[in-house]
């Protein structure tokens, strides 16, 4: 309703607390406005330098360029002077193992103008050029010779034919390998590859081409649940969660499922776990789903301040306590988010704060777990305790209804898990491992729009789960996918020897077979 003049109160103290209330009130509907406009039309980095002039110049999800800082009472250094890793850019060279193919250009007269004598060669100029091969369909046609014998015409010898995907289907092992890689690990929609496929006179239908990948996937599933048996037998784990839209027969609208991404990443500090992630469909966001999937599972659990996962930490959980330690770059979103609305210097010294821990990060990055926790007691606690005492100070003295109040509400009831990486080298101060593996799933989403019913939602999570997670440890995805959908096809891996196909112990075994044979 509208404040007309008699419902104001006489008495000054009143009025001003109703003043005061009306112009915090204000400015939290100011900032949701900037915010929603931030959203849609601005930049959307939280590299520190776009945001506070003299702020550290990095991006602070990353930590690989970071520098370091000794003292965390030194200034920042500016974005003039901050240093950046050199580019690693093919200037001047190319990969010494790719083939090359040699085109020699003559010239078009070998004979003297002078004398009309032969030319003799005296050197040569050589350049080289990267060449592309486009991508062609090609018809793989196989001959198994028959054999007899002519003295006794006893019976006819004949080689097995070779197990396919389908039986009795014309599309090989490598073709519904690379129709996968394509849709899963590069996020090219199953139309678009039809219409390229066209280009070379073979017309497919998309329903052919999601049958593909649907079979593929259900020979794939439990090597998929062997790798996410692997990633909960660790004692570390992240979790993410990224909404899936699915179609469902019979209404006009999708539903909002949900891809819950578990995955492991010890490579910071050297540690046992290969990097490896598996995305698990679900119909909700809600507790329920998580605690489902985590139901055999004990120990620390790095995510974010969702509230799903706040009860998996209860006492008295069966069969064990799982721990929470939270992520500090939501955290330092929270400020973020209010300097790009507010500028406030609060929130800029925020920023600063963060930086110069996420910059001890960088420095210890590599190193073993003990010299990592050893490092954040002696420097990385104490900015913490002090970044905590200043969050209570500034708090006592805003409004309840201020934007940066709620930022830094956020972060006191969140601390104990916020701070839980400066007792344990093997955690890390964020869940950015996880949440960088919910890239290809919001470029495959952009993509391809939505599921098109549950069971394609399950085929996106198996097929997206093991390509990222070749990805993830350096391997070429469709090398890999054709090699152990062949291998599994085949029966020359059997179901109770698959870990061998995981994809950080399929790098190990080919890297000593290319050794053997060398």
């Amino acid at each position: 309703m509208p404040l007309r003049a008699e419902d104001l109160p006489h008495e000054i103290e009143p009025l001003r607390a109703m003043v005061l209330s009306l112009a915090a009130e204000n400015e939290a509907l100011k900032a949701a406005i900037k915010q929603i406009n931030a959203q849609v039309f601005g930049q959307r980095s939280e590299r520190a330098s776009l945001l506070a002039e003299g702020q550290l110049d990095l991006e602070l999800g990353d930590l690989a360029d970071a520098p370091t800082v000794t003292d965390q009472t030194a200034p920042a250094p500016t974005r003039e002077h901050a240093k950046r890793k050199p580019a690693n850019r093919n200037i001047g060279r190319l990969a010494s193992w790719l083939p090359r193919v040699i085109e020699v250009i003559e010239p078009a007269v070998t004979t003297c103008a002078c004398c009309s004598g032969a030319l003799h060669k005296i050197g040569e100029d050589v350049a080289e050029a990267l060449d592309a091969v486009p991508a062609q369909v090609r018809v793989l046609r196989t001959i198994r010779p028959k054999y007899a014998c002519r003295a006794c015409e006893s019976g006819i010898t004949q080689a097995p034919a070779k197990l396919r995907l389908f039986d009795g289907g014309m599309a090989t092992t490598a073709l519904v390998a690379s129709v996968a890689v394509w849709k899963y690990a590069w996020h090219m929609p199953l139309n678009r590859q039809a219409q390229i496929l066209a280009g070379q006179g073979v017309r497919l239908d998309r329903a052919t081409l999601g049958k593909w990948v649907k079979k593929a996937a259900w020979w794939l599933k439990g090597l998929y649940l062997r790798q996410l048996e692997v990633i909960h037998s660790h004692p570390r784990l992240y979790c993410d969660e990224t909404r899936l839209p699915v179609r469902k027969i019979g209404r006009r609208r999708t539903h909002t499922g949900q891809l819950w991404a578990h995955a492991v990443d010890d490579r910071t500090w050297g540690g046992p776990a290969a990097p490896a992630v598996v995305y698990i469909f679900a119909q909700g966001r809600g507790h329920k789903e998580i605690r489902a999937q985590l139901a055999d599972y004990q120990g620390l659990l790095q995510v974010d301040g969702y509230s799903a996962y706040k009860g998996l930490a209860k006492p008295g959980r069966k069969p064990g306590p799982i721990e929470l330690a939270f992520c500090l770059a939501h955290a330092r979103r929270k400020f973020t988010d209010v300097y790009k609305t507010t500028q406030s210097p609060f929130a800029a010294e925020a920023i600063g704060a963060f930086a110069r821990i996420y910059a001890i990060e960088a420095e210890i990055r590599g190193r073993s777990a003990q010299e990592r926790m050893v490092v954040r007691q002696a420097k990385t606690a104490p900015m913490m305790a002090d970044l905590k005492r200043r969050f209570e100070d500034e708090l006592a003295g805003l409004s309840s209804k201020s934007k940066l109040a709620g930022a830094i509400r956020y972060n006191l009831a969140h601390w104990s898990g916020l701070t839980r990486f400066l007792n344990d080298g093997r955690l890390e101060a964020d869940n950015n491992s996880v949440e960088r593996t919910m890239r290809p799933i919001a470029l495959g989403r952009r993509n391809h729009l939505f599921a098109g019913d549950d069971g394609g939602a399950e085929t996106w999570a198996i097929l997206a789960s093991l390509l990222n997670t070749a990805r993830l440890n350096d391997i070429d995805p469709f090398v890999w996918l054709n090699d152990v959908l062949e291998q599994i096809v085949s029966g020359q891996t059997k179901a109770n020897d698959l870990d061998r196909l995981l994809a950080w112990n399929w790098k190990a075994d080919r890297a000593v077979q290319m050794a053997a044979a060398a």
